[in-house]
C-alpha cells in the first residue's frame, strides 16, 4: 500500500538524489577549474631553462602568465594562507574571501553577469584581488600580507621566466585529440 505525502523512511529512497548533488558537484568543479592547468606539467624539470636574453624572459613571464594563471593565482593565495596561520581573525577572513574566490572566478562555467554585461574574467581576477587585499590590509597582519605577496609574486615571476613555452600548447592539442 503506498502512501503518497509521506517522507522517504528508508535510506535508499534518497541515494538517486544524493547521487545527483554529488555528480553536479564534480562536473561544476571540473568545467570551473579547466583552466587550472596540471602541476605536473607546471613543474616538469625538462622544460626549465634559464634564458640568454631579456626579450626571452619578457615573452616566457607573458606566455606563460596567460597559460598558468590559474596555478599561479593559487600559489599567491597559498602563500598568503600560510602568513596568516598565525593570526587568526586575519585567517578567518581569508577564508571567507577564498569562498568568495571559488564562487567568482575558480568555479565559474560561465562569464560574470552584472545587469545583463558580461564581465571578463580578467576583470573579476582584478577586482577579487584588490578586494582581497584591501580587506586583509585592514587586519592586523599588513606585514605578513606584504611580505606573503611578495614572496608569491617573486615565485610566480621566477618560474614564468624560466619555465619554456615552446611545450605549453602541444600537450593542449594531444589531450584535446584524446577526448574529443
Amino acid at each position: 500500500m503506498t502512501t503518497y505525502g509521506t517522507n522517504p523512511t528508508s535510506s535508499n529512497d534518497l541515494a538517486p538524489k544524493l547521487e545527483y548533488i554529488t555528480r553536479g558537484i564534480n562536473q561544476h568543479k571540473r568545467s570551473g577549474l579547466a583552466t587550472r592547468r596540471p602541476w605536473k606539467q607546471m613543474l616538469d624539470l625538462g622544460s626549465f631553462n634559464f634564458p640568454r636574453k631579456l626579450a626571452t624572459v619578457i615573452t616566457r613571464v607573458k606566455a606563460n602568465t596567460v597559460y598558468f594563471q590559474t596555478n599561479y593565482t593559487i600559489v599567491v593565495l597559498f602563500s598568503v594562507f600560510l602568513s596568516l596561520i598565525w593570526n587568526p581573525f586575519s585567517l578567518l577572513i581569508l577564508l571567507a574571501l577564498l569562498g568568495a574566490w571559488l564562487f567568482l572566478y575558480f568555479l565559474r562555467d560561465e562569464p560574470l553577469a552584472v545587469f545583463d554585461r558580461e564581465i571578463d574574467h580578467r576583470i573579476v581576477l582584478i577586482v577579487m584581488s584588490v578586494l582581497t587585499l584591501s580587506i586583509l590590509f585592514l587586519t592586523d597582519a599588513k606585514l605578513n600580507i606584504a611580505v606573503a605577496i611578495v614572496a608569491g609574486a617573486t615565485a610566480v615571476l621566477s618560474h614564468a621566466a624560466v619555465r619554456k613555452t615552446e611545450d605549453l600548447y602541444q600537450n593542449n592539442e594531444e589531450t584535446s585529440l584524446l577526448n574529443p
